[in-house]
C-alpha cells in the first residue's frame, strides 16, 4: 500500500499547473459513447477515475485509443452490452452517467448500484424520476439498476434538490428524446456547463446549462467532435490553500478564475492577497497570520463541498475561532480525527466544524478518508513541523494527477513510498 511521506515546514513558491477537470470529464467520457463516431476528447486528467471509467466503457465494446497521456478517441459503434459491471462501479461512483448515456442511445441500460468514496449517501432518486419522466421504465433488483423505454419523449422536470449527477444524466437522455425537455431547479457547476457544451458539440441542442433551468430539444442523433474539458477548479483550490497554509507564493496556472470565485472570496477573507490573470490566480500567504471566518458549503456558485477539508485544515492555523457547516455530505469530517494527532483543535457537532486555530501543526501518521479530505491532509503535512505520513492515499490518486510531483515543483519534501523502509530513507535523506 503507497503512501505518501513528508517533510513540512516549507513555504510552497513558485508555478503549477492544473489539469482538466476530473468531475466533467467523467460525465463526458460517458456521453462520448451516444454516437456512433469517432469523439476526440483533448485535456484529460490521468488519474485513477478516469482510467476505471475508460475501462467500463472498453468493456461493453467501445474502441478507446489513448493518443496519449491527455488525450483519447473514442467510439460507440460497436457496443454489444448494455450491462456495467459491479467491478467497475464499486470503484467510482460516475459510472452512473453511462446509465443517461445507454439509455439515452439505445433506450436501455443496466448498471449496478454505485460506491465511490465513503463521504455520504447519494441518493439516485432524482436520476431515477428524470428518466421516469422521460418515457423509461425503472426498477432495482439484484444490485442494479435496470432502466429501458419502447420511446423517449420530453418533459417538464423540477427536481426536489439540486443535483448535479441528476442533471447530467437527465440532460444526456433528454437530448436524444423526442420534443422538447425543461429541467427546473438544476444544477448550475461548470461542470454541468461543459458537459451541455460538449453535447452540444456533437449537434444536441441544449440552452440554460450555468442557470437553474435548462431547456433541451431531442434531436435523432449525435455526431463526432473534437472538445477540450476545463480546468479542474478543486485541484486549483487544492493548491490555493496549500499556498495559504505554509505561507506561500504560488501561481496556479491553467484555470478560469470566475470558477474559483468562492475559493478567492474565503481566502482574502483570512488574510491572504489574492492577484488574478486571464487564465492564472496567484496565492500569496507570506508574512501575514491567517484570520478565521465562517464558511457554509453550498451548491455553485456557493463555496464547494469538495473544498471543505482543504479550508479546515488551513483555518486550523488561523487565529481565533472559524465555523465550518457542510450542508452537501453528511460524513464529510472523517479528518478530524486525524488532524487531532497532528495538533489540530476542531470539534464536531452535527454538521458543523467549530476550529479553534493553533500555532502549527506537528507530524503525524494519518490515513486518508477520502479524496478531498486525503489531499488536505497532505496541505497539513507540507505546513507541519517534522513529518507525516499519509496511509491510503489511492483515494488522493483518484483525483490529483501527479500530485506529489506539482508538490515537489513548488519546494515541497514530499514522496510516495511503498514500505516502511523507504520511509526510513526518506527520513535520512531530509534530515
Amino acid at each position: 500500500m503507497e503512501q505518501y511521506v513528508i517533510k513540512g515546514g516549507n513555504p510552497l513558491v513558485g508555478e503549477v499547473k492544473i489539469g482538466g477537470a476530473k468531475n466533467a470529464a467523467l460525465a463526458i467520457l460517458a456521453a462520448a459513447i451516444m454516437t456512433d463516431e469517432t469523439v476526440l476528447i483533448e485535456n484529460l486528467p490521468d488519474v485513477r477515475d478516469i482510467n476505471v471509467l475508460l475501462q467500463a466503457i472498453e468493456g461493453i465494446g467501445a474502441v478507446v485509443e489513448r493518443i496519449d497521456r491527455h488525450t483519447v478517441k473514442i467510439n460507440g459503434s460497436m457496443i454489444s452490452d448494455v450491462n456495467i459491471e459491479y467491478e467497475y462501479i464499486k470503484k467510482i461512483r460516475a459510472s452512473y452517467y453511462l446509465l443517461g448515456a445507454l439509455l439515452g442511445k439505445y433506450k436501455r441500460a443496466q448498471v449496478a448500484l454505485p460506491g465511490g468514496c465513503n463521504i455520504g449517501s447519494r441518493p439516485i432518486d432524482q436520476h431515477i424520476k428524470g428518466f421516469k419522466a422521460l418515457g423509461a421504465e425503472v426498477r432495482i433488483e439484484h444490485g442494479s439498476i435496470f432502466t429501458e423505454a419502447d420511446q423517449l419523449m420530453g418533459n417538464h422536470i423540477y427536481l426536489d434538490v439540486v443535483t448535479v449527477g441528476a442533471t447530467i444524466n437527465i440532460m444526456m437522455v433528454a437530448a436524444l428524446s423526442k420534443g422538447n425537455t425543461i429541467i427546473e431547479n438544476a444544477a448550475k457547476e461548470p461542470h454541468v456547463v461543459d458537459v451541455a457544451n460538449f453535447l452540444n458539440s456533437m449537434g444536441a441542442n441544449i440552452k440554460g446549462a450555468g442557470t437553474d433551468v435548462i431547456r433541451i430539444k431531442g434531436v435523432e442523433k449525435l455526431h463526432k467532435t473534437e472538445y477540450s474539458i476545463i480546468p479542474d477548479q478543486i485541484e486549483a483550490g487544492t493548491f490555493m490553500f496549500a499556498a495559504a497554509a505554509t505561507k506561500g507564493n504560488v501561481l496556479v496556472k491553467n484555470v478560469i478564475p470566475k470558477h474559483l470565485e468562492a475559493t478567492t472570496a474565503k481566502l482574502l477573507e483570512i488574510g491572504c492577497d489574492i492577484e488574478e490573470y486571464d487564465d492564472a490566480v496567484r496565492v500569496i500567504g507570506t508574512g501575514k497570520a491567517l484570520q478565521h471566518t465562517h464558511v457554509k458549503t453550498l451548491p455553485y456558485p456557493g463555496y464547494p463541498t469538495d473544498m471543505q477539508p482543504q479550508i479546515a485544515v488551513t483555518l486550523g492555523l488561523s487565529q481565533g475561532t472559524s465555523i465550518v457547516t457542510e450542508s452537501i455530505f453528511e460524513n464529510r469530517f472523517k479528518y478530524v480525527d486525524e488532524l487531532a494527532r497532528m495538533g489540530g483543535d476542531i470539534k464536531v457537532e452535527g454538521n458543523t466544524a467549530i476550529i479553534n486555530g493553533v500555532r502549527k501543526y506537528t507530524g503525524a501518521r494519518v490515513s486518508a478518508p477520502d479524496l478531498r479530505a486525503g489531499a488536505a491532509l497532505v496541505i497539513a503535512g507540507l505546513s507541519a513541523e517534522g513529518i507525516t505520513i499519509v496511509d491510503d492515499i489511492v483515494y488522493i490518486q483518484r483525483g490529483y494527477e501527479c500530485f506529489e510531483e506539482k508538490l515537489r515543483g513548488l519546494g515541497a519534501q514530499i514522496e510516495r513510498v511503498n514500505s516502511e523502509n523507504e520511509i526510513q530513507k526518506f527520513r535520512l535523506k531530509v534530515g
